[in-house]
């Protein structure tokens, strides 16, 4: 076997249907499209979501909820993430700055600190915001949380 003797394996490729060419085809005259009707004609596109004429399911469907505009979207970052960053860049100190530098935020992004994990060292975190329960786990270690 080599490139020059290469072939698909035996039936996995099927010949292509040839349309509309002659009655003697059997696929000539309405080229398999049936007779008349708008799936007949050529530049036919069904619209999105049609069926047919039969109510479509996104209006069968109810609407449900509501999405606030004025909704404030935070990343949130554990104190087990922020922890393990102030052990790795050596510093008690840990800014905003300093978070989204380390890409655990994008740079337009609010932060929220949420408790999730154990500070065991004394860290002083700015952020947009805090959980009551990380604000108490960074005070007990003697540390301070400052909301920017």
């Amino acid at each position: 076997m080599n490139l020059g003797n290469l072939k698909p394996a035996e039936g996995s490729v099927k010949k292509s249907k040839r349309i509309g060419r002659g009655i003697g085809s059997g696929k000539g005259r309405t080229a398999a499209r049936g007779h008349k009707g708008a799936k007949s004609r050529s530049g036919y596109s069904q619209k999105l979501g049609f069926e047919g004429g039969q109510m479509p399911l996104q209006r069968r469907v109810p609407k449900f909820g509501f999405n606030s505009p004025n909704r404030t979207e935070y990343q949130a970052i554990n104190l087990s993430t922020l922890e393990e960053l102030a052990g790795k860049l050596g510093v008690e100190v840990l800014s905003l700055e300093d978070i989204k530098a380390n890409g655990l935020a994008s740079k337009n992004s609010l932060v929220k600190v949420l408790a999730k994990g154990e500070l065991t060292k004394k860290l002083e975190v700015s952020a947009n915001a805090f959980s009551k329960s990380a604000i108490e786990a960074i005070e007990k270690q003697g540390g301070k949380a400052t909301i920017v």
